[in-house]
């Protein structure tokens, strides 16, 4: 499997990867390492206890690392929960919208994750 097949399974923009990282080597360095990164477990764990600073903090690290590697679906999840937790803004939703939202990035992140593994194991 080649870089490029692998963003295409996980639905991740390569081209936006190679504007932030510019090379093939770069990405692959740190996609590889997004498994290794608690950013997601982190978020979901902040979930569970609903605490707004540690939800806007772990949802923008996420955004922005997810970002940085092309991984759009995931940064676009984790920046609408960044927002709904932004210091000083109101909130939109409620606890349990939230919780889905959360939900909905654990499974989208458990499938990014499976398609990292799976290229890890190609090469």
């Amino acid at each position: 499997m080649t870089i490029q097949e692998l963003y295409s399974e996980i639905g991740g923009d390569y081209d936006q990867a190679v504007r932030v990282l510019s090379m093939d080597k770069l990405i692959d360095k740190h996609i590889r390492k997004l498994i290794k990164n608690s950013v997601a477990e982190r978020l979901l764990e902040a979930g569970k206890s609903m605490d707004a600073n540690e939800l806007f903090e772990a949802a923008h690290a996420m955004k922005g690392v997810c970002a940085n590697l092309g991984l759009v679906t995931l940064s676009g999840m984790a920046s609408e929960i960044a927002e709904e937790y932004r210091p000083g803004s109101p909130r939109k939703l409620s606890d349990s919208e939230v919780s889905e939202k959360l939900a909905k990035i654990g499974e989208f992140y458990a499938k990014t994750a499976d398609g990292i593994k799976k290229y890890e194991v190609s090469l």
